[in-house]
């Protein structure tokens, strides 16, 4: 077997790939109705609904799980990995994001009184996730993954 074959019939490697992708597409359809313009930044941009980093590291624990056992290596790994990039989701990341909103805020306010600032850029504010958002990316993550996991084409 090559290494393209098996890449593409690793379901452990597919699963959280589609579940990325599938909650960017969600991300860029939601943002495009509730904004009425679209965004290609949105289709690889972080934060919003539903939370693209959940639905990743769910998929790829789920997947570790119904490949190789609760009691192994990898679903223990992964399983780490999907708890600390959920808490970093919902906290450091969110944070940043409302920083961003208070700076933009300061920078406008100055900028409306007269004070250059320079040629800076606004801050991203889309940074982190709702609780909400991360709990929509992992359930969409582990729906992807039993998908997935479920196709005779990787048995």
């Amino acid at each position: 077997m090559n290494t393209w074959q098996e890449l593409t019939g690793n379901p452990v490697l597919i699963a959280p790939l589609a579940g990325w992708l599938i909650a960017q597409v969600i991300k860029t359809i939601l943002h495009t109705v509730f904004n009425r313009k679209f965004s290609a930044e949105r289709l690889v941009g972080g934060g919003g609904m539903p939370s693209s980093h959940s639905a990743t590291v769910c998929a790829l624990s789920t997947a570790a799980f119904l490949r190789y056992g609760g009691g192994s290596f990898e679903f223990a790994v992964s399983t780490i990995f999907a708890v600390v990039t959920m808490y970093d989701a919902m906290g450091v990341r969110r944070e940043t994001g409302r920083q961003g909103e208070v700076l933009n805020d300061i920078i406008e306010a100055f900028t409306s009184m007269g004070r250059d600032l320079g040629p800076e850029k606004a801050l991203k504010e889309l940074v982190g996730h709702t609780p909400l958002q991360v709990l929509a990316g992992a359930i969409l993550g582990i729906v992807t993954a039993v998908i997935i996991c479920s196709m005779q084409i990787f048995s």
